[in-house]
């Protein structure tokens, strides 16, 4: 086993530890990992992004359900639309992209590269997102009715994200469930692991179809994700969640920049 295959089976528990940890992000790291240290190509690294992220934030989903903090009819209403743009993405749309998309001269724009500069691009607002963190609502423990048809528009929005890039999307769900839903930061941590491992496991169901899947290798990376949570989960009563989000929106945005230098180079 080479060097950088031991740093991406480490990634792995990695992003399970940062789901424990703060209740998402960790998805964010696993298409980076796949291509850039094990060698997968982008589209079939999103898929299994999606088997990965769905099975470890399941857990976690799990884990808050026992507490009493998981929001079923709102995770519901947002999780239905979300579940089935991330399906079309995933069975019809991916699939559609044309492997060159754009040429001209000595300028090609390949499909692998188009997807890695917009996963890229989401990593950079992810990162801002976690940086900048949230403001808690003065008004926690008060739930107002739910604004449903936007709700719904949110749920294809952030469906369509995850089915593109693979990542959970948590950074777009968590606001909505606090702005949209109005449910307490706590509730829509828990509430937001439950819709993204639904629509991230629906998605895989999707490239089920249309890849060839190593089951041997993703079941295992997607194992020692499942023991990173657990990790995460038990270091998260000794670590302050705000603290270490911040610090990781800053890996996050410098990894995001790296991305896009070095697609760019292989443009040029």
């Amino acid at each position: 086993m080479e060097l950088l295959d031991i740093v991406g089976y480490f990634g792995a528990v990695l992003i399970g530890v940062i789901l424990g940890l703060i209740g998402g992000g960790g998805s964010i790291l696993t298409v980076p990992i796949f291509v850039y240290l094990l060698g997968i190509d982008p589209v079939s690294a999103t898929a299994y992004s999606l088997l990965v992220v769905g099975t470890t934030s399941g857990i976690g989903a799990i884990r808050f359900s026992i507490k009493g903090l998981v929001d079923y009819k709102t995770g519901t209403v947002f999780a239905v639309p979300a579940l089935l743009a991330v399906y079309i993405t995933r069975k019809y749309l991916v699939p559609a992209i044309p492997n060159v998309i754009f040429n001209f001269e000595n300028f090609t724009l390949s499909k692998d590269v188009a997807i890695m500069m917009f996963f890229a691009l989401i990593m950079l607002i992810a990162s801002i997102s976690m940086i900048r963190g949230r403001k808690q609502s003065q008004n926690e423990d008060k739930r107002s009715k739910l604004n449903i048809p936007i709700i719904l528009l949110e749920g294809v929005f952030v469906g369509i994200i995850t089915g593109l890039v693979g990542a959970g999307g948590g950074f777009l769900i968590i606001p909505a469930l606090v702005l949209l839903a109005k449910l307490p930061m706590k509730i829509a941590v828990a509430t937001s692991l439950l819709i993204i491992s639904v629509k991230s496991l629906i998605g895989f169901i999707g490239d089920i179809q249309n890849l060839t899947i190593e089951w041997g290798f993703i079941l295992g990376f997607t194992s020692l994700s499942i023991v990173g949570i657990f990790i995460g989960i038990y270091l998260s009563q000794y670590i302050k969640s705000n603290n270490l989000k911040i610090l990781f929106g800053w890996f996050v945005l410098a990894m995001g920049i790296y991305i896009i230098i070095n697609e760019t180079l292989f443009l040029m």
